[in-house]
């Protein structure tokens, strides 16, 4: 049987993989509409006519890192563990390979839009880096620790706090697109943010810590 520890190798490189196909796919698609740099008002124009593809393409990312997840692990903590790791992985190295490919981002501190469901979401690259680190720490925690007859896995508390740093986070990220939506879907997608709030972002990082931190806790005595 695969050791766990090559399937861990495996789903890495599956999201590096991806990783570079989805930073080329951006720098073409930026190409097509002239904005390589994202800081823009309209970050996908209406005009180019590629707004409900690249919405789909979203969906079919996070659906494809999912199917990662699930072929993975032989649990479903474990399915859902390799899914973060997926995820945290294809994150950090589409920025690396982006950066490679079209010289952007110049700086951890750049802006860019990081998603358009439901709304666009804006943050420095830092933000999404700092975000998926915790999931491939946590869901590397659950690979290794967890097992069909001595499950490791987050209490309810935990997941609470983390719920909340998620919906914190979130706020955050969409709080340009927020304040536009009274005036209408034309100044959702001319609004472009001026300033990130660093420290309800910290505040929701450490809430999303916190299953990281209970299951760290317990990791130690199970494994020795």
């Amino acid at each position: 049987m695969m050791r766990e520890r090559t399937r861990w190798f495996i789903v890495v490189i599956f999201a590096i993989a991806m990783a570079w196909m989805e930073s080329a796919t951006v720098v073409y698609l930026r190409v097509l509409v002239g904005r390589l740099d994202p800081y823009q008002a309209n970050p996908l124009p209406v005009s180019v006519g590629l707004g409900k593809t690249e919405v789909i393409r979203e969906a079919a990312t996070l659906i494809m890192l999912l199917t990662a997840g699930l072929l993975a692990g032989r649990t479903w903590r474990s399915r859902l563990a390799y899914a973060l790791i997926a995820f945290g992985v294809w994150d950090i190295f589409y920025y690396v390979f982006l950066a490679i490919i079209s010289a952007w981002p110049q700086s951890l501190l750049d802006w860019d839009v990081l998603f358009l469901i439901p709304l666009p979401w804006w943050g420095p690259v830092l933000a999404p880096v700092l975000i998926a680190s915790l999931m491939i720490v946590g869901g590397t925690l659950v690979v290794y620790a967890d097992r069909p007859e001595r499950p490791i896995w987050p209490n309810w508390k935990a997941w609470g706090l983390n719920f909340s740093g998620v919906a914190l986070a979130l706020l955050v990220f969409m709080l340009p697109a927020l304040r536009a939506l009274a005036s209408g879907t034309t100044s959702v997608r001319q609004a472009l943010p001026n300033e990130f709030y660093w420290l309800p972002f910290i505040v929701a990082l450490a809430l999303m810590a916190a299953p990281i931190v209970e299951m760290g806790r317990r990791v130690g005595p199970i494994t020795h």
